[in-house]
Order: structure tokens, then sequence, then C-alpha cells
């Protein structure tokens, strides 16, 4: 008898708990209706792009310090508002995710931030240089996709032994449709485009920061891989707009294609939710039909390679121009580049919180043009005894330039970043920095 009813109580639990699941699975397909707005917050329904999310009025880690000032967003929010995104960071939910953890987190809980990065011709050192930084600040293990023309392959598997114990990597080839595969290769700068590929490549990662080879991460790059989880229902990307000022913005003066929002997106860092990008039917203007994104690609190409400059970008800027509900915007901190400096500051978010990332485009790391961009650059590169006190010293001698005159938001979030470090590990493992 004691055994009948032990079997009879774990069914009743398997069937309540299975009745949990479908239906927060029914409430998860309802969620774009109106109805699911949060009303103690004032958050609009997800339909509307420019609104739609608490956190897009509060960029940067002002964003990511709501929780800890009373904005929780387990409690402020339907767990099954949560259900359809990316699997939830450790931090984001506790005993309120339960179902959620149950379900989703438990299963497949990976703490890894992935990155990945695209080298060809004279690329090497700029990306040994960007994975050094990124391995300096980082307190979560690291996975690396590195995808590089076949002569430099031995040259990173000898680098990234150097930093096994920090990191995982995996080395790629180039590799594209083998229709217009070398029109696909020269499109802009060497094998740049192979980052429109990487959902198509990578099948089994869900989610991915892609990272130009002039990138220099100045903290932590789980910072920004905690962006993913302010991404709203519609969202499967991020990107920084490409100017701040439309007097002197690019797209805006003279693009021959769309683009998206008043200035266009850089793609140099890009955050993606490659689960729902390849899930995904994009609106184009090519067909009334809507396309997967590996049906888009090509027929995109054939009909703008003609009036595009900057390449796959532009390929971007074209497919969130007709998908704007599909992008989140992170500011230009996140990205920032000597456009935000060369012609006097017009990043507001670095003037309060720093340099998070920053992007040396235009070569200026290996010219005279932009010498505090190549300051931090080479610092990086050398770092061996220390980091910051040289660079501050190298810094002192580029006031007579803009982004010289700037040169303390390239060092604010750095001395945090250090600091950060130096309590997560013992001292004698951070005597570099």
């Amino acid at each position: 008898m004691r055994c009948y009813l032990h079997t009879f109580l774990l069914c009743m639990i398997f069937v309540f708990f299975s009745f949990l699941y479908v239906f927060n699975q029914l409430a998860s397909t309802l969620e774009d209706r109106d109805g699911w707005r949060v009303k103690e917050h004032g958050i609009p329904g997800r339909k509307s792009h420019d609104t739609g999310h608490l956190l897009r009025k509060r960029p940067g880690l002002e964003g990511l310090r709501d929780r800890e000032e009373g904005l929780d967003r387990c409690k402020s929010q339907s767990v099954s508002y949560w259900n359809p995104y990316w699997r939830l960071p450790a931090d984001v939910c506790g005993v309120n995710c339960l179902l959620e953890s149950s379900f989703r987190y438990a299963e497949s809980r990976d703490e890894r931030s992935h990155l990945a990065v695209v080298a060809c011709g004279p690329r090497l050192e700029e990306t040994i240089t960007m994975l050094k930084s990124a391995v300096l600040f980082s307190k979560k293990p690291l996975h690396f996709y590195i995808f590089a023309e076949d002569e430099l392959h031995k040259s990173f598997r000898n680098t990234v032994s150097i930093f096994r114990a920090r990191f995982n990597s995996s080395i790629y080839p180039i590799t594209f449709p083998k229709e217009n595969a070398r029109e696909w290769k020269k499109l802009f700068k060497p094998c740049a485009s192979q980052r429109l590929f990487l959902p198509l490549i990578l099948k089994e990662v869900d989610s991915l920061l892609y990272v130009d080879t002039d990138i220099i991460f100045l903290q932590p790059v789980e910072d920004m891989w905690a962006l993913l989880s302010q991404f709203n229902s519609s969202q499967l990307a991020a990107m920084a707009p490409e100017h701040e000022e439309p007097r002197i913005g690019w797209y805006n003066r003279f693009a021959r294609h769309p683009y998206y929002g008043k200035t266009g997106i850089n793609s140099g860092v890009m955050l993606m939710n490659m689960t729902r990008l390849r899930e995904k039917i994009f609106k184009n203007d090519m067909t009334t039909v809507t396309l997967k994104w590996e049906e888009m690609l090509m027929p995109l190409l054939q009909k703008y390679k003609l009036n595009i400059t900057w390449g796959d970008q532009d390929l971007l800027n074209i497919i969130f121009h007709h998908n704007p509900e599909s992008l989140y915007m992170f500011p230009c901190q996140w990205n920032y580049r000597p456009d935000h400096c060369i012609y006097g500051s017009n990043c507001q978010q670095a003037e309060q919180e720093g340099v998070f990332i920053l992007h040396g485009n235009r070569g200026v790391y290996h010219d005279d043009k932009q010498p505090a961009f190549r300051a931090v650059y080479e610092a990086i590169q050398k770092v061996r005894t220390s980091l910051l006190r040289p660079l501050e010293t190298s810094l002192q001698t580029t006031t007579h330039t803009y982004c010289g005159r700037a040169s303390h938001l390239l060092t604010k979030r750095l001395k945090q970043s250090i600091i950060g470090r130096r309590k997560e590990e013992p001292r004698e493992r951070t005597k570099s920095l």
C-alpha cells in the first residue's frame, strides 16, 4: 500500500509541473499583447521600438544597476515575459524564478561569454591584443571563436596556448557560400563579411559577441554580455549608433541605401542572440515575401553591391532599417571610436561613466593621427609589469589633440576594472595590472 501511495504522489507531482510548464508556454505566446505591460514602472508595450523597455532609458552600467536599486526584473515582470529570452544569468532571478530555472537554466547553465573575431591579412597582432584585453579584466570564463586565414592558424594556436587557463578557444577557416565566395571575401576589408555568416556556421551557439580585431576591452566582457538579458521579445542583435551628431554623421549625409535610425549603426561590436536570428523571418525591399537570414544575404548583396561603401556594415544597416524592432541600441561608450572625440567630445555616456570598449578604426592604433588611441593599444600590447601608470604618462603627451584632451575617459573605466580584478583574484596574479 505504501508503495502505491508513493507512486501516486510522484505521478501527481509530475502532472502538476507539466501543467505549469504548458501554462507558462501558453502565456509566453501572448506576451506581445498590450495587456502584458508592466504597470508598476510604466513600461509600455514591447511593440514600441523606442520605449519598449525600462532599461533603454538608463544606458550603460546605470541600467544594469537597476536591480540593486529596487527595480528587480524578476519581481516587476511576469516570469513568462522572460521565457523566450536568452537563458537568464544567475543574478537576474533567484527563488522568484524557480519555475524558469527548473525548465531552462538548470538544463544548460553556461556562464561563459562567447566571443568571435575574424582575422585576415596583417591583423594577427591586433587580434592578440584584443584577446589580451578581454582576458586581463574578465572575471568569468571566456570562449573565443577565431576565424582566420589558414596561414595564421599556427600563430593563433601558439598564442592561445599561453592563456589556456583563462579561456577556451576554437579556430576556424574563413568560409563563404560557394557562389560568389570571392566577392564576399573581398567586400570592404578582407574577410570582414564573415560575420554575416556566423549564425549559419556556429549552429550550436545560442548567443555571441562579435568584435572587430581593433577592439580593446577596458572592463570585463561579462558586463557587455549581460546586455543580452535586456533584450525585449523581438530584439535579436545589439549595436551602437554610427554617430551621435547627425551634422557630422556619414550615413545621413552620404549613404545611397537605407540605413537604421538617424545616423546608422556601427557593426564593430555586435551582440547577437543567434537562436532568434536563425528563426526570424525578415521584412525586406527585395520581395513582398519575408525571408530568413540565409535566404536574404545573397539577394541583398546583388541589389546593393554598387551602392554600398562599408561592405557588410551597410548590409546590416539595410536589414535593420526594414526590421527596426529587432535591434537593441546600446550607447556609445560600448563602442567608442575616434569619431566621438576627433572634433570634440560627443559621447555623453562616456563623459559620465568612462569608455567601456575602445574601437580603434581607421588604423589609429598604427599611425600618429590619434596618439591617445595608440597609447592605449600599445599599453595593452606591451603590458608586462604595469599598465595604468605607463599609460597615464603616455597619455599626457597627447593633449594637443581633442581625443588626447579627453584621455581621462579612456582610463576612468580602466582604473575601476583593475580595482575589480584585484579584489577578485589573489594579489600575485594581478601584479601585471
